[in-house]
């Protein structure tokens, strides 16, 4: 009698988000409590705000077999050059590794945001303006943890189809311009991961 051979088929790692930010953090924990996303949410990798810092994140999560996700904000890169030239460096080191996925903004992730409510890619020459247009649609919006730990700004941008609009959006504007996100390439991959 011939024996049973059991096969099992590889798992894709889950995902693990590393963020600039309070702002990063809040917001893909909400999402992953409202969409039910298989990706890993620790504190510990946020608020790494240098290229260095986001490098080391990188690595801790690459040593353990992970997929390293790096949300990030570009326009510090636009005014410091010792950033620019780091970051530069971390974009072709981590380039073409398939472990290894760089999503930045620009000027910050709150364009993102806006482009749940508005179709625009016009330049907003710091976070700040940017932010103002986006209290258009979030009025209480603030970079607070009071603020940022609450749900429901988060349930009010997917709510309506209005994150595969964002997503379609930045798709069409692409990576350049004077205004960017690649935030819609994460959402394709913990979108991707439901399925697993």
């Amino acid at each position: 009698m011939a024996r049973k051979v059991s096969i099992r088929k590889g798992r894709v790692p889950i995902p693990t988000v590393i963020g600039a930010g309070i702002t990063e953090q809040w917001y893909f924990k909400h999402l992953k409590s409202l969409k039910d996303y298989r990706v890993k949410i620790r504190p510990r990798f946020f608020g790494t705000e240098t290229a260095n810092g986001m490098a080391k994140r990188i690595e801790e999560v690459l040593r353990n077999d992970g997929f390293a996700i790096c949300v990030f904000d570009a326009d510090v890169s636009t005014w410091n050059e010792s950033e620019r030239r780091k970051l530069n460096v971390l974009r072709r080191k981590y380039k073409d590794h398939p472990s290894v996925m760089l999503c930045d903004s620009l000027p910050s992730i709150e364009y993102w945001f806006l482009l749940h409510y508005k179709n625009t890619n016009r330049y907003f020459g710091t976070s700040h303006a940017l932010i103002e247009d986006l209290k258009e649609f979030i009025p209480q919006y603030d970079k607070t943890e009071k603020f940022l730990q609450q749900e429901k700004w988060v349930d009010e941008m997917v709510d309506e189809g209005r994150q595969e609009e964002a997503c379609a959006r930045a798709e069409a504007f692409g990576g350049d311009g004077e205004s960017y996100t690649n935030v819609n390439k994460v959402i394709d991959v913990l979108n991707n991961n439901l399925n697993e």
